[in-house]
């Protein structure tokens, strides 16, 4: 069976082609604000927000290919307060998140649906917990000096497997699913679907 990563998304996509995982990847076509938009006024909290997202994803790229496996990923960070933040739309906008990221805590939540046929057919959803050291305004400046705007795209500003990793004090969690996806679950569902072997 062929599977099918609905994302462009190049830490998926090496995470993927790291353990040897057959695939190919289009892109979901999804409006995502809009469904952001939709989600948050359905009153949608961080971990259904991913999955519901995910979910969306999967199932656009499953109905156009009914012969593929269609994995759907999101990744959504949800501050102490109950807020989540989104991708930074400037580089003003990611001093700010990173700004409101220092010396606190925040959880990075991250969903993975496959879906078939146009349907789901399973789905995961992980946490990882992520402290935040404190950040003086020269080293956010530094680090975007740095980053930017490669972390255009990075719900949370960041990349731990570069820069971004100086961020933190701490994280508990899976590094996969800091990444964006929570690997080892999806691996084990496609072991049972004998795409890959036990």
């Amino acid at each position: 069976m062929r599977v099918v990563l609905a994302s462009q998304s190049a830490p998926r996509r090496a995470m993927l082609a790291a353990a040897g995982v057959p695939f190919e990847a289009v892109s979901a076509g999804v409006d995502e604000d809009s469904a952001k938009a939709a989600l948050l006024a359905d009153g949608f909290g961080a971990r259904d927000m991913a999955d519901a997202l995910a979910e969306l994803k999967a199932i656009k790229v499953s109905s156009g290919d009914g012969q593929a496996l269609v994995l759907g990923c999101d990744s959504v960070v949800a501050l102490e307060d109950g807020s989540m933040l989104d991708k930074p739309r400037d580089r003003a906008e990611a001093a700010e998140h990173l700004r409101r990221l220092s010396g606190k805590r925040h959880e990075l939540v991250s969903a993975a649906v496959m879906a078939e046929g146009g349907r789901p057919v399973w789905r995961v959803v992980d946490r990882a917990r992520m402290h935040v050291r404190p950040l003086s305004d020269a080293f956010i400046e530094s680090y975007l000096d740095l980053e930017w705007p490669e972390i255009a795209w990075c719900v949370g500003c960041y990349r731990i497997e570069g820069p971004g990793a100086q961020l933190f004090s701490r994280i508990e969690g899976s590094q996969f699913t800091v990444l964006g996806l929570p690997l080892l679950p999806v691996l084990d569902y496609l072991r049972v679907r004998g795409v890959m072997t036990s």
